[in-house]
């Protein structure tokens, strides 16, 4: 695969993203012998995620930063849908483009709305629509409207404000999105759990994404596409993860992969391919005696319960149920979107003691249970297909790559047989 040729998407909305196309593009810096980005070409295909990563100072958030002109480009051509971003004013082209840093960067002294809200104004929208558009956007980032469109940014988690900070990004509804290390400032939960949002907000959108990441396992993770790069910006390689992975173009590639790809490629089964399993279900203002015979008769310990919109916010075990009606419980669930990967779910049962995951797909609506039966026999019938392309493999190869993979398939049965 070239890097021009489009990958298959996994998302099932509309596009609404536009291809970006870097020719020849090259920064130089006054003063600086090397260029800081030396000729990069390459195509990012509308409505996908291309994620950039490299060594420190490789120029990747040079070239992120060309797209929007946030950094000027010294020569070549960057062209967005049909139209070459240098013959554009900057500000109608910043207008028309997303962009999501580390922090969310919100303005201290303005509420969440009017965050949100800031390029709407700029684009002359009227207060009925740009009201409109700010609650729908909390709601797609869910953030309740009513709870966070007058808090400051002072009054939220820093996962609430990268939140708010995608829904800014997203406000003008631009075909493109820029995100610099967007989650690079949060703890792992709530990294994990703004990854999975940002994938289910990107099913249901399809903008054109372009991220840059030091982290391999999120570019893996995030991205249709990942653009490994070297000094300069010299691309390394450009391909699916699948391939870069499987396939590393030299060893550089290889390298920064790093050790144990086989078990890596864990990472790009994705928990929609797990069959899951349906699990006691109850609303909130439902009577508590009627849930727990249900659940019972179910020959289930703990339900799940469920808002007016189907969204899970709670999974107790039955124990747990007081009073006469279901009550909002007040633990906090955590729930995984069904892009989300067997390495998170895994994470997810070894963290919550009910062997499970609570899944949700378009708006965080409750899709099922994954547990660690269906994960464990996906992760073995994974295995027998990576011996199987390991054995055809190595029999081209005269067997050393067939070592190598069993070593690292059987690390990963190990650990798939945790607690499993």
């Amino acid at each position: 695969m070239t890097a021009t040729e489009a990958a298959p998407s996994s998302a099932t909305g509309e596009v609404s993203g536009a291809e970006i196309r870097l020719e020849d593009v090259t920064k130089v810096y006054p003063g600086q012998k090397a260029p800081a980005v030396d000729g990069i070409s390459l195509t990012i295909p509308a409505g996908e995620i291309a994620m950039f990563v490299g060594p420190s100072g490789c120029g990747k958030t040079t070239t992120l930063k060309m797209i929007n002109r946030l950094i000027e480009p010294s020569s070549g051509t960057i062209v967005i849908g049909d139209q070459d971003v240098r013959k554009r004013g900057v500000d109608e082209l910043r207008r028309t483009i997303g962009y999501v840093i580390q922090g969310g960067s919100l303005f201290p002294h303005m509420t969440v709305a009017k965050n949100i809200a800031i390029v709407p104004k700029l684009l002359g929208w009227d207060d009925d629509r740009i009201v409109k558009r700010v609650d729908e956007l909390l709601d797609l980032v869910s953030l309740d409207p009513s709870r966070y469109r007058d808090r400051y940014p002072r009054e939220l988690s820093g996962g609430q404000q990268q939140r708010v900070g995608v829904a800014r990004g997203l406000a003008a509804d631009p075909p493109v999105i820029l995100m610099d290390e967007p989650f690079g400032a949060v703890d792992p939960i709530t990294r994990q759990r703004l990854q999975d949002e940002l994938l289910s907000i990107q099913r249901e959108l399809r903008k054109t994404i372009v991220c840059v990441t030091h982290d391999i396992d999120e570019a893996i993770k995030m991205g249709d596409r990942i653009l490994i790069l070297q000094e300069q910006a010299h691309i390394a390689q450009y391909d699916t993860p699948d391939v870069i992975l499987g396939s590393p173009a030299n060893e550089f590639v290889a390298d920064f992969v790093g050790a144990g790809s086989s078990l890596k490629q864990l990472s790009l089964a994705r928990i929609s391919e797990v069959e899951l399993r349906s699990a006691t279900t109850a609303r909130i203002g439902e009577r508590t005696a009627e849930v727990a015979q249900r659940a019972q008769a179910n020959g289930d310990l703990a339900v799940v319960v469920l808002d007016d919109r189907d969204r899970p916010r709670g999974w107790p075990w039955l124990r747990q149920l007081k009073g006469e009606t279901i009550v909002e419980p007040t633990e906090d669930l955590v729930n995984l979107d069904s892009r989300a990967t067997l390495n998170d779910a895994l994470d997810t049962m070894l963290s919550n003691g009910h062997g499970g995951a609570v899944v949700t797909g378009d708006r965080d609506a409750y899709l099922g249970v994954v547990d660690f039966v269906a994960v464990t026999d996906h992760m073995r019938d994974m295995q027998a297909r990576a011996n199987q392309s390991a054995a055809e493999a190595g029999s081209e190869t005269g067997g050393t790559r067939i070592a190598r993979s069993d070593d690292e398939i059987d690390h990963g049965t190990d650990l798939a047989g945790t607690d499993g």
